[in-house]
């Protein structure tokens, strides 16, 4: 998104706040969602991702209210959201509303109890241009775009990092998704012109240089409209998998285990359990390949382990489906030069790396594909790295 496009959206965003609450904003900040180019399922696995952010956003319009309880209205829902903050809890809240509450929760908690029981209430209003359920992490954006505003009012200081963490526990203990912290670090820690290389186990983010225009090259999304939620798939029978296989192996996490003690967990664990284990240790290794090839060779140079690690997610850790396949394979034939899934799994969008004179070709393919096999079009975009949260007005 450029910076007049992230503009309107706070100025939208503000507008809705004034005619929602009848008094403008103390100020509106705004998150990114993210692409992840390569790392996936690997985060709460302790090991390496490396996303970036991108230019669709969430705003989130704010101020301090004297209620002592959170208000928020949204443009994607018709419905308002209202708890004091003493009321917040895991299983308290459900729908779209345990995002936006289960952050000031997870604030309010590290606030500490001196300070938890007399913080303001506070009123918001949230517009977004990142789509739901696509696999680029709209709901990290919320929450990092909350986050971001309620530090401000509250007056917390928090770091990025901390702000990450709670959008990450709020996800967890109030949303019940068990996720790990790539998305809401990509959210804060972006970057225009670089990727964020994450060590999840040292929570320490560093920037990597990625500038695809610059090389002559576009990172294409096509968003399959198989949209997927984390809570309620697969996601969470994929990681109990991850940490069994831990156990049995006795590593704290998949990122300690060897190639040699991954040869040794095949004996000891079902067929399945074995295949994700593989996908995570080889998926660690693929990151790494990739952060050195983006510092030595460019952007293109990452090209193949894209698609290396889309067969992994497909063979080992199936979590693709169909119509992702086959966006990847006909990308490919059409001349991406890699081509994965991203986010979840189970729906979503995949990611190309294509030569700016192949779009139109690469497009073409894949929408023909997807036509002769029955699925829905693709929506698409073209995504570069882009600035993390922060505030716009």
């Amino acid at each position: 998104m450029s910076p007049a496009a992230n503009h309107s959206l706070a100025e939208r965003a503000a507008k809705g706040f004034e005619a929602a609450f009848g008094r403008p904003p103390a100020g509106v900040w705004s998150a990114p969602g993210r692409v992840n180019l390569i790392g996936e399922h690997t985060d709460y696995n302790e090991g390496f991702v490396l996303p970036f952010a991108i230019g669709a956003r969430t705003a989130v319009a704010a101020a301090v209210s004297g209620s002592g309880d959170v208000h928020a209205r949204t443009t994607f829902s018709p419905e308002p959201v209202a708890a004091p903050i003493a009321s917040i809890a895991p299983g308290a809240v459900s729908g779209w509303g345990a995002y936006v509450l289960g952050v000031a929760w997870a604030l309010a908690e590290a606030a500490g109890n001196a300070r938890a029981g007399v913080l303001p209430g506070a009123d918001i209003f949230i517009d977004s241009d990142v789509p739901a359920g696509s696999g680029l992490s709209s709901s990290a954006a919320l929450e990092c775009a909350v986050a971001c505003a309620l530090d401000a009012l509250w007056g917390l200081g928090l770091d990025r990092a901390s702000l990450a963490l709670a959008g990450q526990r709020a996800e967890n203990e109030v949303v019940g998704a068990p996720t790990g912290i790539m998305d809401q670090f990509a959210s804060m820690f972006g970057e225009a012109g670089a990727a964020v290389f994450l060590d999840c186990r040292a929570r320490s983010a560093q920037a990597v240089p990625f500038d695809p225009a610059g090389a002559g090259l576009v990172v294409l999304v096509a968003d399959t409209q198989e949209h997927h939620a984390h809570a309620s798939s697969g996601y969470a029978e994929r990681r109990a998998s991850c940490e069994e296989a831990a156990r049995v192996a006795g590593v704290r996490a998949l990122r300690d285990l060897s190639p040699v003690e991954l040869g040794r967990l095949e004996r000891l664990v079902p067929a399945a359990t074995f295949r994700r284990a593989r996908h995570v240790v080889t998926e660690d290794a693929r990151v790494l390949e990739a952060v050195q090839a983006l510092r030595t060779g460019g952007p293109a140079a990452v090209g193949p382990l894209l698609t290396a690690s889309h067969v992994s997610m497909r063979d080992d850790f199936e979590i693709t489906t169909p119509a992702l396949d086959l966006t990847v394979e006909s990308a490919l034939a059409a001349g991406a030069l890699g081509a994965r899934m991203t986010g979840g799994g189970f729906g979503g969008s995949a990611i190309a790396l294509v030569r700016s004179g192949d779009v139109s070709n690469v497009r073409a393919s894949v929408e023909a594909a997807l036509a002769r096999a029955g699925h829905r079009p693709p929506l698409f975009s073209q995504v570069a790295p882009s600035a993390g949260a922060g505030r716009d007005l």
